[in-house]
């Protein structure tokens, strides 16, 4: 008889993924519902993973041990570090990958896991007892319906709940194309009390390669040689797939003109769409009606696999109507003979407010709830990821009635993520950028290893084989401390050398080199960038301390704000709507004052009342 499933995670994309990874990895029983286990792990927009700030997602998604990371290396075909050439905080790993074998990958390593069993399956409803949620009601392609228990359910429905996408004045019902609707989970949230908003995102066309003057474009090269994302990565089979290049062509006035004598027949436009897109990726109707002064963008030509002809036109988002996308595509250099094989469109589909989950990523009202992904207002593979691999690790705690993990913003993005969610009720898409990030110094792609794979290990999250290259890597990074405190170069000490604006991380292997060759990747960057930037780090650091000290400070369930004299209405509202589960979380709500926090603090020294 096999033994019941620990955790139940609903949605086979880049958050369910990791999810049922993270659950796998602590040795719980997974079981991933799908509606269709041929589309997990599926790129629904574009073929990359990272980015400025993704990228430092995905490596601290590795150092935890997450699967994006290795999927990502095995399926890459166009590596490149964004803002190489500015300081180590902003720097961005990003790789196109072959979308084909991506979802390939993540397919195979989800079926490697025996903890993990893929159900075909759609989610008509949750299994509450009590305020807990127990598991869920599934209908399979046949119409038989069923109940599914575990410990902990973990939502991660994506774009498809009740989702409506729109090409022009052309609606319909799906997630994402070719692909149903996911109905009967908005209605069980309903049913539970949830407050929930209506979001936008959207795609660009997808055009045949053969049909565009490719060659008279501007090439897009990617790094020489590629930088993995992951550890684990062996350097000697990478990278494993052929290399292409990208490549840029732009938008044109005439293309502009032509939008806005058609916005009449834009969804966006026209009051067809009433909720909000992200607006950091916004729509190319939108560019050109927020930007009317400007007479160009740029639009990247991004190859989406060997496979195919697919072109993937990253910079023209669209819903216009078929007849002015091809228009449009076709004023744009090297283009003028394009063909479109999959036209633009836009996706309308429910979210929870966030404000409703806490930094765990478990829902407030419901225990045994978590939520993952685009369901808690964000964009992006990554950002979905990182909230999967959450959602994964804490649903198994919870299930075997340990305590919850939490992240804080000094520790890791993603603690920067949670953070951000919980204390705000996003409008639009929330994406990542490195701005949101204060400690940005202390979070760089370089280090994340050694920021959060100690503390993988200590919730077993990982394995023998990344533990020993940690310590390893560890070990390094003192030796290497010690070596530049002792070296010199040329008569000079080479503890100055580093310190200097021109010196780099060649300089410091050909410094060392007489020493040792055999460094594990990325520990003389680490190194030098620690050394150069020290006095920066240390000033973050001891901010950082200050404010984890408010962090660990709990503000105890007892403590009720509407008996708090002097309180303002404003304050009120705020903290009865986000129940911040610590003072720093309160700190930084909006409306919330230093005066607030203090009448708070006040109260909870007098203690409860009789």
């Amino acid at each position: 008889m096999q033994r019941p499933f620990d955790i139940l995670v609903v949605g086979a994309g880049h958050a369910g993924a990791e999810a049922a990874w993270a659950g796998a990895n602590l040795g719980a029983r997974v079981a991933l519902v799908t509606l269709d286990a041929a589309k997990i792990g599926v790129m629904s927009c574009n073929p990359s993973i990272g980015g400025l700030a993704k990228g430092q997602m995905v490596r601290e998604i590795d150092a935890l041990g997450g699967l994006m990371g290795l999927a990502a290396d095995a399926t890459g075909i166009n590596f490149k570090v964004l803002n190489a050439s500015r300081g180590p905080a902003v720097r961005g790993p990003r790789a196109q990958c072959d979308k084909h074998a991506y979802a390939e990958e993540v397919q195979r390593l989800l079926r490697s896991r025996p903890e993990i069993d893929i159900i075909e399956a759609a989610v008509e409803d949750l299994l509450i007892e009590g305020d807990r949620c127990v598991g869920a009601r599934l209908i399979d392609r046949a119409g038989e319906t069923r109940d599914l228990r575990a410990g902990a359910v973990v939502l991660t429905t994506g774009t498809f709940m009740r989702a409506i996408m729109h090409t022009g004045e052309a609606r319909t019902p799906g997630g994402r194309h070719g692909e149903r609707a996911a109905l009967g989970i908005s209605g069980a949230l309903e049913r539970l009390g949830f407050e929930l908003g209506r979001l936008k995102t959207g795609t660009p066309p997808r055009l045949a390669k053969a049909s565009l003057d490719w060659d008279a474009l501007e090439p897009q090269h990617g790094d020489d040689p590629p930088v993995p994302f992951s550890d684990l990565t062996d350097a000697a089979d990478f990278p494993r797939l052929d290399q292409v290049d990208c490549r840029i062509t732009n938008t044109t006035p005439e293309a502009h003109e032509l939008i806005r004598r058609n916005l009449d027949r834009a969804p966006m436009f026209n009051g067809q769409i009433e909720s909000a897109g992200p607006r950091y990726c916004p729509s190319i109707e939108d560019k050109v009606v927020r930007f009317a002064d400007r007479e160009r963008h740029h639009v990247f030509l991004e190859p989406e696999s060997h496979r195919d002809d697919s072109i993937y036109a990253n910079g023209v988002a669209t819903s216009l109507p078929r007849d002015v996308q091809i228009e449009v595509i076709r004023a744009m250099p090297g283009c003028a003979r394009a063909e479109v094989l999959l036209w633009g469109y836009a996706v309308e589909y429910d979210s929870v407010r966030p404000h409703q989950i806490d930094a765990t990523t478990m829902t407030k009202p419901v225990a045994g709830l978590f939520l993952a992904g685009q369901i808690n207002g964000t964009s992006g593979y990554e950002e979905a990821a990182a909230q999967g691999l959450l959602a994964g690790l804490n649903a198994t705690r919870f299930a075997r009635s340990q305590e919850l993990v939490r992240l804080g913003r000094d520790e890791a993005y993603l603690g920067v993520l949670m953070d951000d969610l919980v204390r705000k009720t996003p409008v639009e898409p929330y994406r990542m950028f490195t701005s949101r990030a204060e400690h940005r110094l202390l979070l760089r792609a370089d280090n994340s290893a050694d920021r959060l794979t100690p503390k993988a290990r200590e919730l077993g999250l990982v394995g023998d084989d990344r533990w020993r290259r940690s310590e390893r890597r560890r070990e390094q990074l003192v030796e290497v401390h010690r070596l530049i405190d002792t070296v010199q170069v040329g008569g000079a000490r080479l503890d100055e050398l580093v310190r200097t604006a021109g010196f780099t991380e060649a300089d410091l292997a050909r410094a060392l080199a007489p020493s040792a060759t055999d460094w594990e990747r990325g520990v003389l960057c680490t190194a030098l960038t620690d050394r150069r930037y020290a006095a920066y780090i240390r000033r973050q650091q001891n901010e950082a301390r200050r404010q984890r000290e408010m962090e660990h400070r709990a503000i105890p369930a007892w403590l009720t704000h509407d008996t708090i004299d002097g309180l303002r209405a404003e304050a009120r509202q705020a903290l009865t709507k986000f129940r911040p589960a610590t003072y720093g979380q309160a700190m930084r709500l909006e409306g919330i004052t230093p005066a607030d926090v203090t009448l708070l603090m006040v109260a909870q020294k007098r203690g409860p009342a009789a």
